[in-house]
């Protein structure tokens, strides 16, 4: 079965991007997912022309949108020659045809994007895999829209990966293919957890939290790594591990996966060894980029996601990055923010750039106070690496 190509075939391909703020969803916010949406087209390699909102109470289940702003939308493509519309929820196969059909050009949505994003960052073939199933999990329900929608757009951003121009790919050979690869996804991940216990002697901390708030940039300044780390949205999609010594004592160290709004449930299953590393480690480092405008909501995204991957709590570090990079009309109201966090009971809270080396120190220092009573809890006669 032939593959499209991985790579976004047409840089700076304009778009439009719609939304819809459903009850129970304020306006505010709704307007925050849509930029989110537009970092993440961004990413893919989309230029945005025009965002549209409306209120619903609940999407249309047949176009997403009512019929009066679908026209809006369409008058608005076919006069500024806008090919790419994406939607920021997940559209059903049914919705998916009959925008299709109404605005006869290519449509996306967020959990095609996130797919597409990924399928562009894999490097290994642990990666490569994961996001290849995810992709077909997501395909299987939308085959015969697919599969003609591909032979019209002959590729472009939300094409790569998993992709036929022949309409004789049916379900058994898809399903047949999500087999073979969740098989070998089961062999590596099998690896995977052979090398995690490998490792089991050494304290091991993981670097979480939402997608780009700097988690690659801290793990390349702890660790003295060169892990890949960019301005855009899933940057890292492999687990990175590296030993780190503070203060003469060794631990581990990982570099995770960003969480974002909205993860597609095709990837959460995919990457289940990847998650693994935040199940097993020891002591968890939540980056928050205190600089967003929505960070507490980003905050709330990632710990809703780690209630339901982690049976219990594990010791967490806070840590509050780019303090850089806000604005000078907000320091009051960062002021207030870092106050109060750092007033709370047990802080265990570090505000920090890792991009201009702030208070790495301070850092390091907590990091260590962790790792240190968990070390010697399990090797209380071995004081090698410290002084008490």
């Amino acid at each position: 079965m032939a593959k499209a190509k991985l790579k976004i075939e047409k840089q700076n391909e304009g778009c439009v991007i719609v939304g819809v703020a459903h009850s129970g969803l304020l306006e505010d916010i709704a307007l925050e997912h849509l930029d989110e949406l537009q970092f993440l087209a961004t990413t893919a390699g989309a230029v945005t022309k025009k965002k549209f909102l409306q209120k619903l109470s609940v999407p249309n289940p047949k176009t997403y949108v009512g019929s009066g702003k679908l026209i809006e939308i369409k008058e608005y493509i076919n006069a500024n020659h806008i090919e790419l519309v994406i939607f920021d929820d997940e559209l059903s196969p049914s919705q998916l045809r009959n925008i299709e059909r109404d605005l006869n050009c290519k449509i996306l949505d967020r959990t095609i994007l996130i797919l597409d994003i990924f399928a562009s960052r894999a490097r290994t073939a642990h990666s490569k895999v994961q996001v290849e199933l995810a992709q077909y999990q997501y395909l299987l329900p939308r085959l015969t829209r697919m599969w003609t929608h591909l032979e019209r757009q002959k590729g472009g951003i939300g094409m790569r990966g998993p992709g036929e121009t022949q309409i004789e790919t049916d379900r058994r050979i898809i399903g047949q293919k999500i087999s073979n690869l969740k098989e070998k996804l089961a062999k590596i991940d099998k690896q995977k957890s052979a090398q995690r216990n490998n490792r089991a002697s050494m304290v091991r901390v993981a670097l979480i939290g939402y997608t780009n708030v700097g988690k690659s940039t801290l793990m390349n300044l702890l660790a003295k790594a060169e892990v890949f780390a960019e301005n855009k949205l899933f940057a890292t999609l492999d687990t990175t591990v590296r030993k780190v010594v503070v203060n003469h004592l060794p631990f581990l160290m990982s570099d995770t996966v960003g969480f974002i709004r909205k993860l597609p449930h095709q990837l959460i299953e995919s990457f289940k060894s990847t998650l693994d590393e935040v199940r097993e480690a020891d002591v968890l480092v939540h980056v928050i980029d205190v600089s967003h405008d929505a960070f507490e909501d980003q905050f709330n995204t990632v710990n809703e996601t780690l209630n339901e991957i982690l049976e219990h709590p594990k010791p967490t570090i806070l840590v509050f990055n780019k303090i850089d990079n806000v604005k000078a009309e907000d320091q009051e109201s960062f002021l207030e923010i870092k106050e109060n966090w750092l007033s709370k009971k047990h802080n265990n809270s570090v505000f920090i750039s890792a991009m201009k080396k702030t208070n790495i120190k301070e850092l390091k220092d907590n990091i260590f106070k962790k790792v240190k009573v968990i070390h010697t809890k399990r090797f209380p006669y071995n004081s090698t690496y410290f002084n008490y």
